[in-house]
């Protein structure tokens, strides 16, 4: 366990906002965590790991805790799969690649999705037709009421739409240390979704792999999204709201073009994208911050901007899609 005092996060979030923690702990085992919450420490007033889905609006009181373990282990196989065992501070796109190099399938299309393993489930992140609660096993997590560290299964995480318990019930209360995999060993290639075929077709692609579905996902990502490393960005900052099938074709009277997706019974699945391009934002820059040119769905700080200024538009955005089309978007960044 290592303690800095009023460190600047700037380095710790894809947006690159500057945010001052008063004290940032960093824990790189699980050792580390126990010692931290059993030691008469302060509650930490936020958890970070890769830094990839936060938007910080202010300086930070109190402790920050920084989750860092390391380590990708094979733990168990059988016949048909792979399980993977995975600390929460590896890097989530380093251990795509470290899977798709030993042949083991069912990540590759959720390729350069940024940020670290811990927060995969927290989000039940997703790409291209595939979300973690697909390829996930288990995980293990300190839950600080108990002061003790707890196994959960699929059913235990309670993934949803980029959700999960962590989010809902166990907000605060609980630190992820890892994340076990269960993956394919023989792949079920996932590429109807989107442009994956297209651009299969376009990379000369005749002998579908793990490692052609990843190079084609790679491809089409660095053609729509920012790199944060150049330009700073979370990804998807809304999510995708669903409505009624009722309202979706109203709106579709009004609006011809407007994309849709069918969510379940009586549901759709609306593509906020598209909600924010129709109504001008995509493109909008506002000095140093605003939407990008090439996806309406990702807010960017081009730098120097404070991360105030960007919740602004974003509460801007919120307040003309409902104007427009009746429709209240969720951020899928968390807040601060």
């Amino acid at each position: 366990m290592r303690i800095e005092h009023h460190i600047d996060l700037q380095p710790f979030n894809t947006f690159g906002f500057s945010s001052i923690a008063e004290r940032l702990v960093h824990v790189g085992s699980p050792e580390d965590v126990v010692e931290y919450f059993t030691s008469n420490q302060p509650a930490p007033s936020l958890v970070l790991g890769g830094g990839s889905n936060l938007l910080l609006t202010r300086d930070l009181p109190g402790t920050t805790l920084k989750v860092e373990l390391p380590g990708i282990e094979l733990v168990e196989e059988d016949t048909d799969h792979v399980y993977v065992k995975v600390g929460a501070g590896e890097v989530w796109h380093d251990f795509v690649l470290h899977a798709i190099s030993q042949g083991w399938a069912g990540v590759e299309n959720l390729s350069l999705i940024p940020g670290n393993v811990g927060a995969a489930p927290m989000q039940n992140i997703g790409a291209y037709g595939v979300e973690i609660k697909d390829v996930f096993h288990q995980l293990e997590a300190f839950v600080t009421d108990d002061k003790s560290y707890e196994s959960f299964n699929l059913a235990d995480c309670a993934f949803g739409y980029r959700e999960s318990v962590f989010k809902r019930g166990l907000k605060h209360k609980a630190i992820i240390t890892s994340v076990t995999f269960k993956l394919n060993k023989r792949p079920s290639f996932n590429t109807s979704y989107g442009a994956i075929n297209q651009q299969l077709e376009a990379m000369g692609i005749q002998n579908l792999s793990i490692k052609a579905v990843s190079d084609a996902v790679i491809s089409i990502r660095q053609s729509k999204l920012p790199d944060p490393k150049k330009i700073g960005n979370s990804g998807s900052f809304f999510k995708n709201p669903v409505v009624e099938q009722l309202h979706f074709e109203q709106l579709q009277d009004r609006y011809a073009g407007i994309v849709g997706y069918p969510a379940g019974e009586g549901k759709v699945k609306v593509a906020a994208g598209w909600l924010i391009e129709n109504a001008g934002f995509k493109g909008k820059r506002i000095g140093n911050y605003g939407v990008h040119a090439k996806q309406a769905l990702v807010l960017v700080n081009y730098g120097g901007a404070a991360g105030k200024d960007l919740f602004q538009l974003s509460e801007e955005i919120i307040s003309t899609v409902n104007e427009m089309y009746e429709i209240t978007l969720e951020r899928e960044v968390n807040v601060i």
